[in-house]
């Protein structure tokens, strides 16, 4: 109230001017000499005013701004090491605070920062393979996470999420990257680190309506969400000829070298492997000491591996060999070139592939944008 007196009397006080303002002098107003009338801005028509209203509305600004100023202001000073420069620890660039004073988000359950749930703003999730997971305040849902990505142990997610439908959080052992050698091998154990990763429930292989063999469930949930029309013939391979994986490739190497050729089959049932070189009507290895022949199952289910070892090579042993696998519903094969050469012409050779090489990279624009 005493700003708003202070206000009155500074009023009463200054002088009068005549000018397009609204404060105009009046010399016919009554109890004096001459005071001062408030009118509204030439231009404007419209009555006067009365003296009773003016006051009122010079107490309300009064009033109103001795009740802001009477406020507390819940921005802290701002620190500086220099005028007009700020710190990163000032209270105004701390966004986690002040996300915690405006809500925090859309968030429940009792967690660290989640405010009240309000399900009609949860985005909308899309694409979810492996179904939808609560997420870590437990009011949204998410994308649950496919097998094989890393997950949280427990039933709320904290940092990589929850594992999706059908899928549980295991911990599996891997090697924490060292360079090989004997004191990598020595120290393997101990480096190995425990990671949690999503495994599937159901293990048993899927056979699928598009004649693929999906090696679980988990598997023919994802390849059924892409394709609504899949469905399951039973729990167990699809009966198939033989699938070559990975075939043998390509070789040129030098006289007495080692080399080996590697073939991966799938097949259900499983398919007996064997190794033939053309114009030689004679399974490998035969009688030849120099060649030799090994298979193991694997690396997945229903799968075998076999290699052709042939040691100390001579350009003899130049030609084209094939992997040949075969079942009781077919037989399939691949074939790969071996070119055994001498020191000049394995020089000439390794000379003529690094300059093919170099004028492929010539000719590759790697500035070019193609995505």
């Amino acid at each position: 109230m005493r700003t708003g007196n202070l206000l009155l009397q500074n009023f009463a006080a200054r002088p009068c001017r005549t000018s397009r303002t609204r404060t105009h002098f009046n010399s016919k107003a009554p109890g004096g000499s001459g005071a001062c009338s408030m009118r509204l801005p030439v231009g404007l028509d419209g009555p006067r005013v009365p003296e009773k209203m003016r006051v009122l509305v010079l107490l309300a600004v009064c009033v109103t701004l001795h009740s802001c100023r009477g406020l507390p202001s819940r921005l802290p000073a701002l620190s500086a090491s220099s005028p007009g420069q700020l710190l990163l620890s000032d209270p105004l660039l701390d966004y986690d605070r002040l996300d915690e004073e405006l809500g925090g988000g859309n968030r429940t359950g009792g967690a660290e920062r989640c405010g009240p749930c309000e399900p009609d703003l949860c985005p909308e999730t899309r694409g979810c393979r492996a179904g939808l997971v609560p997420d870590s305040c437990g009011c949204c849902l998410e994308c649950g996470n496919l097998e094989g990505q890393a997950c949280d142990p427990g039933d709320r997610s904290r940092f990589y999420g929850l594992c999706g439908t059908g899928l549980r959080c295991e911990a599996e052992r891997r090697s924490a990257g060292r360079a090989p050698g004997p004191a990598a091998a020595a120290e393997e154990e101990e480096e190995e680190e425990e990671e949690a990763v999503c495994a599937c429930e159901e293990q048993q292989p899927v056979c699928g309506s598009d004649g693929t063999t999906y090696m679980n469930m988990c598997r023919f949930r994802e390849a059924a969400f892409s394709n609504p029309q899949l469905q399951s013939r039973g729990r167990s391979p699809c009966r198939t000829v033989p699938v070559i994986k990975v075939p043998p490739q390509n070789q040129v190497n030098g006289t007495g070298s080692s080399l080996v050729f590697l073939c991966e089959v799938f097949a259900f049932p499983m398919a007996l492997v064997e190794w033939r070189k053309e114009g030689r009507d004679v399974v490998l290895p035969g009688d030849d000491p120099h060649i030799s022949v090994q298979s193991r199952g694997g690396p997945l289910k229903f799968e075998l591996s076999s290699w052709l070892q042939i040691e100390g090579a001579e350009p003899g042993d130049s030609g084209t060999y094939r992997c040949i696998a075969r079942n009781n519903l077919g037989s399939v094969s691949a074939s790969a070139v071996l070119g055994v050469l001498g020191a000049e012409e394995l020089s000439s050779y390794l000379a003529n592939s690094v300059s093919e090489m170099k004028q492929l990279m010539e000719a590759t624009d790697y500035d070019q944008d193609f995505y």
